[in-house]
């Protein structure tokens, strides 16, 4: 049997193997009442969603989702989107199937950008700021969590949800909010530091190997709580922090969200909260409409609904 294409080549006649790895694995009820697993295989290109209808409860202990898979299908659409019906899949046997091909970084989305080029960016806008209490800050966080900072996903599904995701929706908020910050004489200090702590309770909401899930701190407390209260330490333990800026940065982290309705514990109440919260959805929703796009598998000129957003998006010419 021929070997499938990569995802992001997939069509509804492909029909083949291949290797992927299962970012997540689902066991429902169809409407007959018969099982299935439904699962999301990736690979370096995109990901898709797949279902297994046959020999369910044996295939169900083959693998396990953050495995790496070999998984033999079609495609098929359903519901106006591309998903591969699976009839064999396996956990991957590293030693037996890289004779066949097998590579672990061929089965991992990573941000589009390389890794140290985005790092060594980050370590320049730190330097750059020109606030000595802020710099502190930043490098001290920055330093305690690099190793997770340089490959966690932004997101477990919603946006930049692949490895240095977050990394890279970080430095595109501080070139945007930079910009923001100049044009509307706003602190461009400040507004690097929310770009840059935002999200940094994602490092402890979200658990990540090859494949992210969320943590029990995640789902008790989120992010932004989780966040703020590792802001709150670090700014514990620099002499002589600023009280007052000490709570403009965690307010940044609080209220990010923009309003209380989409998580915020608290809604911006500083021009520099307001440039934060609006770039980060604008980056978050781009993102997502654009990801969106490339996975599209539906013919003509717009894509399947987006539940999401509400709508549909037009593919262009």
């Amino acid at each position: 049997m021929a070997r499938l294409p990569r995802i992001n080549q997939l069509d509804a006649s492909s029909n083949g193997w291949g290797f992927f790895l299962c970012s997540r694995k689902e066991l429902r009820t169809g409407k007959t009442g018969s099982n299935f697993l439904a699962v999301t295989l990736q690979d370096a290109s995109g990901e898709i969603r797949a279902k297994v209808f046959q020999d369910v409860d044996t295939i169900t202990q083959e693998f396990s989702a953050g495995e790496f898979v070999k998984a033999q299908g079609r495609g098929s659409v359903y519901n106006q989107q591309l998903e591969l019906v699976v009839e064999k899949i396996r956990r991957v046997m590293p030693d037996r199937d890289a004779a066949e091909g097998f590579r672990e970084d061929e089965c991992i989305r990573c941000a589009p950008r390389p890794l140290d080029e985005m790092w060594a960016e980050l370590l320049a806008r730190i330097a750059s700021v020109g606030d000595a209490n802020i710099r502190e800050l930043l490098t001290r966080i920055v330093s305690a969590n690099a190793e997770r900072l340089r490959i966690w996903p932004a997101a477990r599904a919603v946006h930049h949800a692949y490895r240095s995701g977050l990394l890279e929706h970080v430095l595109t908020l501080i070139e945007i909010g930079s910009y923001l910050a100049e044009r509307y004489g706003a602190r461009r200090d400040l507004v690097v530091a929310g770009a840059i702590l935002h999200d940094i309770g994602k490092l402890e909401e979200l658990s990540y190997d090859f494949a992210a899930d969320y943590t029990v701190p995640g789902n008790l407390l989120g992010h932004i709580t989780i966040g703020a209260g590792m802001v709150r330490d670090a700014i514990r333990e620099i002499p002589g922090f600023p009280p007052t800026l000490a709570i403009e940065v965690e307010h940044l982290i609080l209220s990010h969200h923009g309003a209380k309705e989409l998580g915020s514990p608290v809604e911006p109440m500083t021009v520099e909260a307001f440039i934060l919260a609006a770039v980060d959805d604008l980056d978050a929703k781009l993102q997502q409409i654009r990801q969106f796009i490339a996975d599209d598998g539906s013919d003509g000129p717009f894509t399947a609904y987006h539940r999401r957003l509400e709508r549909v998006f037009f593919k262009g010419t």
